[in-house]
C-alpha cells in the first residue's frame, strides 16, 4: 500500500508547476537584498574601505565582538540553569517560574536600557537615594558603576535575550530519555553530575541554536548600543551612511556584518554536529526530578525569580508608573497616529509572511527535489541579516527603480513619478516581511508536516487540483500553525527598529521610532506609553510559547 501511494507522489512533486515556480520565485525576492549588500559592497561608487580599515573598523569590531561574547555568555548562564532548574528540580514557585522566565523575551532591548538608564543615572532614584541615606553630596564622594558602557549594554540585552536559549533548552530537558536519567541516579550521581554528564550534552544543539538566535538579535541591535555610545558595526554602518553619506561604505560594513551571521551560523552548525541523541518513547513518564530542600531551594527560587524581575517586572513597573503619571502629555493624537501605523504595517507585513510562507511551504511539500529544498531554504535566511544591512540591500534597487521609472516617464511623458518604492511604506512591508517570513514559515512547515502525504494522494484521486488540495484540506488543518507563525511576525514587527528608521517615508513615525527618538532627546517618561504598548503587545506570543512547551511533554497520571 505504502509502496502504491509513494510512486504517484514522487511523479507530482517532481513535475514543475505554478507552486513551485512561485516558491522559487519568492525564495529569491527574499536573497535580493543580500546580494545587493554584497554587489555595492565589492562595487560601490566611491570606495572609502581603506579609509574606514585605517580608522575606525577596528573600535566597531572590537565593539561587536566584545558585545556577542558578553551576551552569549550572559544567555548560557540564565538560559541553561534556569531550564534545569524548572525541569527537573522540584522547589517553591518552580510551576510558575516555568511561564514567568519567557516574559522578558516581550520586552525590546532598547526599552530595558531607557528604563535602566532612567533608574540608575546620576539624577535617578537609585544614587539619589544612595546620596540622601550616606550623606554623599558629588559623584567625587562615592563611586557607581556607570550605565552607559558596553558591559551595560551586554547586562541589558542579557536580561532579555537569555529566554532564546531558556526556551531550546527548556525543550530539550522535556524531551531528554527517562531511561538515561534513571541509569545516571542508578550510578549515583547527584544532580549537577548528571546535568553535567547527561542532561546538558544531551542538550548542546538545541542551546546552540538559543545562543545563535541570541546574537543574531544583539548584531541587529540598534536602539541600545547607540542610546550607550557603544560603537559596533550597527552604528558604524548609520554613522558612515547617514552621517558621511556614503552608501558603498555603509553596504561594505553591512558585508562586514554578514560575515558575522555567517560565522553564528557555522558555529551552530558545528556545534550540533555529530551531537544525535534518539531519545526513547518514553513521553508519557515522569522525569526523575530532584527535591531541594533548604537552602537549596532557596537558591533556586532566587536564580529563576532575579531574571524576571530584572528583566520584566522593575521595566514593567516603571513603564506603567511614568505611562499613567504622564499620560495626557502621551495620549496625544500624534501617539494614536504612530500606534496606528504601527498596527497597519504590522498587520500587513503579517498576513503577507503568512501567504508567502504557505506559498514556499507547500511548493516543497510537492517536490523532492534538491534544488527545489536548497532554494527554497534560502527564504529562511532573512531572520539571520540584521535589519540595517536589510534596509540597505532593499533601498539600492527599489531607488534604482524608481530613478529609472521617474527618467522614463520624464523623457516620455514630461512628468515625474517621484519615489513610488523606496520612499513609501511599502518599503517598511517588505522589509517586515523579507525579515520575519522565516517566523511565518517555520510555523506553518511545522504543521503541514503532520498532514500525512496520503491526504494529497486521496485529493487528486477525488479530481482536485493541488490549489483546491490546498484550500480545501490542507489550510483548515494547518490554521493553527499559521495564526500562531502571524501573531509572532505581527509582535515582531511592532518592535523592529533598525531597519524602520531608514525606510520610513519623511514624516512617517511607529511606537518603535516614536520611543526611540524621545529615548534620545531624555525624555524616557514621555517614551514609557510607547514602549508599555510594545511590551504588552510581546506578551501574547510569550503566552503561546509556554503552553505549546508545556504540551511537548504532557504525563497521565
Amino acid at each position: 500500500m505504502n509502496i502504491a501511494a509513494a510512486q504517484p507522489t514522487d511523479n507530482l512533486s517532481n513535475r514543475i508547476n505554478p507552486w513551485l515556480a512561485g516558491g522559487i520565485l519568492l525564495a529569491m525576492l527574499v536573497v535580493l537584498p543580500v546580494v545587493c549588500v554584497l554587489i555595492l559592497a565589492f562595487f560601490p561608487t566611491e570606495n572609502i574601505w581603506p579609509h574606514l580599515y585605517s580608522t575606525v573598523l577596528s573600535g566597531y569590531l572590537w565593539h561587536t565582538f566584545g558585545l556577542m561574547l558578553g551576551v552569549s555568555i550572559g544567555v548560557l548562564f540564565i538560559g541553561v540553569s534556569t531550564a534545569w532548574l524548572v525541569t527537573m528540580c522540584r522547589f517553591p514557585g518552580r510551576r510558575y517560574f516555568t511561564w514567568l522566565l519567557l516574559l522578558p523575551l516581550a520586552v525590546p532591548a532598547y526599552v530595558v536600557a531607557y528604563v535602566y538608564t532612567d533608574l540608575l543615572e546620576f539624577a535617578g532614584p537609585v544614587q539619589s537615594a544612595l546620596r540622601e541615606v550616606f550623606g554623599w553630596e558629588t559623584k567625587r564622594d562615592y563611586w557607581f558603576p556607570p550605565i552607559r558602557t558596553l558591559g551595560g549594554a551586554i547586562l541589558m540585552m542579557g536580561l532579555v535575550l537569555y529566554p532564546y536559549v531558556y526556551l531550546l533548552a527548556r525543550a530539550s530537558f522535556l524531551e531528554q530519555s527517562v531511561k538515561t536519567m534513571e541509569a545516571s541516579r542508578v550510578l549515583g550521581r547527584n544532580a549537577w553530575q548528571s546535568f553535567f554528564s547527561v542532561s546538558l550534552p544531551m542538550a548542546r544543539p538545541a542551546i546552540a541554536v538559543g545562543v545563535a538566535l541570541a546574537l543574531m538579535e544583539t548584531l541587529n541591535d540598534f536602539g541600545t548600543v547607540d542610546y550607550f555610545a557603544v560603537h559596533t558595526l550597527t552604528t558604524g554602518l548609520y554613522d558612515v551612511w547617514l552621517g558621511m553619506s556614503n552608501l558603498g561604505g555603509a553596504a561594505q560594513i553591512a558585508a562586514v556584518m554578514l560575515t558575522f551571521v555567517v560565522l553564528l551560523i557555522t558555529l551552530e552548525g558545528i556545534g550540533r554536529r555529530n551531537q544525535r541523541y534518539y531519545q526513547s518513547e518514553n513521553r508519557s513518564q515522569d522525569l526523575p526530578e530532584y527535591v531541594l530542600h533548604g537552602r537549596k531551594k532557596w537558591l533556586a527560587f532566587t536564580v529563576c525569580l532575579l531574571p524576571v524581575i530584572a528583566g520584566f517586572v522593575l521595566p514593567a513597573l516603571v513603564l506603567l508608573k511614568y505611562s499613567i503619571v504622564y499620560f495626557e502629555k502621551s495620549w496625544t493624537p500624534e501617539f494614536r497616529e504612530y500606534a496606528l501605523n504601527s498596527i497597519m504595517l504590522s498587520t500587513i507585513a503579517a498576513l503577507l509572511a503568512s501567504v508567502l510562507a504557505i506559498i514556499i511551504a507547500y511548493a516543497r511539500r510537492l517536490s523532492t527535489g534538491k534544488g527545489v529544498q536548497f532554494v527554497t531554504r534560502l527564504s529562511l535566511l532573512g531572520y539571520a541579516v540584521p535589519g540595517a544591512v536589510l534596509a540597505i540591500g532593499i533601498i539600492v534597487p527599489f531607488a534604482a527603480f524608481d530613478n529609472a521609472l521617474d527618467a522614463f516617464m520624464r523623457e516620455t511623458f514630461g512628468i515625474s513619478t517621484g519615489l513610488i518604492l523606496s520612499g513609501s511604506v511599502f518599503a517598511i512591508i517588505f522589509a517586515y516581511t523579507v525579515r520575519f517570513l522565516a517566523v511565518s514559515q517555520g510555523s506553518v512547515e511545522s504543521s503541514l508536516s503532520k498532514i500525512t502525504p496520503g491526504m494529497d494522494m486521496a485529493a487528486r484521486t477525488l479530481g482536485h487540483t493541488t490549489g483546491q488540495t490546498l484550500l480545501r484540506y490542507h489550510l483548515p488543518l494547518i490554521k493553527g500553525g499559521v495564526l500562531t507563525g502571524a501573531l509572532v511576525v505581527f509582535v515582531d514587527c511592532m518592535k523592529e527598529l533598525p531597519a524602520t528608521l531608514i525606510l520610513r517615508p519623511f514624516n512617517f513615525d511607529t511606537l518603535a521610532t516614536n520611543v526611540y527618538e524621545f529615548a534620545s532627546d531624555e525624555l524616557i517618561e514621555q517614551a514609557s506609553l510607547g514602549s508599555l504598548v510594545i511590551v504588552l503587545s510581546g506578551l501574547i506570543p510569550v503566552v503561546l510559547l509556554s503552553k505549546t512547551i508545556s504540551k511537548s511533554r504532557q504525563v497521565k497520571h
